[in-house]
């Protein structure tokens, strides 16, 4: 690797160790892409070959039992001797190639971070007198056998249940229903590596806009630009109102629900709600009779959130060398150098890295609400 930046690998079983010299000087290349929805996942690409007594049966690394599926795999990069775990996750796929030339042959290790076992089994589970966070917390303590440890955010609305009324019905994966009770707030539910090898933190709640924001992405500034390149898209169809009456379960009787703005932390200065009211997008809620009124203005609120969280999309792409750091998913970032319609603080939505002898490319991807930057410098 370059000087400054150390991968590490551990991989095993049950409990990673460090990778043995055989595995660790035949990796060729990493890819692990972190996201703020779904699972994040990771790629390894080893050189292998057949070149002694021990390969006539088969490629040596091939039969190696740390590189099997279901092995769980740590990276950590070592930037500028500040060690960071990249990914805990789990293999799931094998891939080998042979090549027609000698020293060509890979085999192709891709994985997942460990919220793929919480996705194995589906599950009838009833949930009685608990309210949403408590369900989050106790599902996301059962694996706590792979360091997690639960991050819920409070909700604004706190609904127990009464079991004479309702009871919470769990129909799937405990991954399933941890992401099906995000969507109902416009939450989102994600896997954070580390601080340390062995542990994650795991993430149920909004989109986190609010922080102290990293280095900030330079372009078109000279010796100070560490963005190799970068494009902006606005997408006016994105932001959505809900315009509806509802049969209140409580009252029975039909009210107005009704939402015109976002009710995230602002990032920038004229946001898509409410500058482009006149021509947003009006939706009725989906599925609510036998709502009160507040669970239907919860869900409304949330499909609104949802919508303006990526009216602006930039995806770019930096040299790791020229930032001077790794750029964070799940955060914020400034940036400068495109001028006040684009410049300022965007959320990290997800990032890509990828490492090889030389090289350490970071893609990313940043979402906002709108146009218009809403501090006049970021931290450079």
């Amino acid at each position: 690797m370059l000087l400054g930046i150390h991968l590490t690998l551990l991989i095993g079983p049950t409990v990673a160790i460090p990778a043995p010299p055989t595995i660790a000087d035949a990796i060729q290349s990493a890819q692990v892409t972190l996201n703020d929805e779904g699972r994040s996942g990771f790629q390894l690409t080893f050189q292998i070959g057949r070149s002694g007594p021990t390969d006539l049966l088969d490629y040596g690394l091939l039969m190696n039992p740390l590189l099997k599926p279901f092995n769980r795999v740590i990276l950590i990069v070592t930037f500028n001797v500040s060690p960071q775990v990249l990914i805990d996750g789990i293999i799931t796929n094998q891939q080998m190639s042979p090549g027609n030339e000698p020293g060509t042959a890979t085999l192709t290790l891709t994985g997942e971070d460990v919220s793929v076992k919480m996705d194995r089994v589906k599950k009838r589970v009833p949930h009685p007198a608990q309210d949403e966070r408590v369900i989050v917390a106790k599902i996301i303590a059962s694996y706590a056998q792979y360091g997690l440890v639960p991050m819920v955010m409070h909700l604004g609305l706190v609904d127990v249940p009464l079991p004479t009324e309702r009871i919470p019905n769990q129909q799937g994966t405990d991954l399933e229903y941890l992401k099906q009770m995000a969507q109902r707030h416009g939450y989102t539910f994600f896997i954070i590596p580390g601080p340390v090898p062995f542990s994650n933190v795991a993430y149920w709640g909004p989109p986190p806009r609010i922080g102290v924001p990293q280095k900030a992405l330079s372009i078109n500034m000279g010796p100070q630009t560490n963005v190799n390149s970068i494009n902006f898209q606005y997408n006016a169809l994105a932001p959505t109102v809900v315009v509806d009456t509802i049969q209140e379960s409580q009252a029975n009787l039909p009210l107005p629900v009704i939402t015109f703005i976002s009710t995230r932390p602002p990032l920038v200065s004229m946001p898509a709600l409410p500058f482009d009211l006149p021509n947003v997008r009006i939706s009725l809620l989906e599925n609510a009779p036998g709502t009160t009124i507040s669970e239907a203005y919860a869900r409304a609120q949330a499909l609104t959130d949802k919508s303006v969280d990526a009216v602006v999309t930039a995806n770019g792409e930096l040299d790791a060398l020229r930032y001077g750091d790794i750029l964070q998913p799940r955060r914020l970032v400034g940036l400068r150098g495109a001028g006040y319609s684009y410049d300022g603080l965007y959320y990290v939505k997800s990032v890509t890295h990828t490492l090889s002898k030389g090289q350490y490319k970071q893609k990313f991807t940043l979402t906002r609400e709108g146009i218009g930057s809403l501090t006049p410098v970021v931290i450079p």
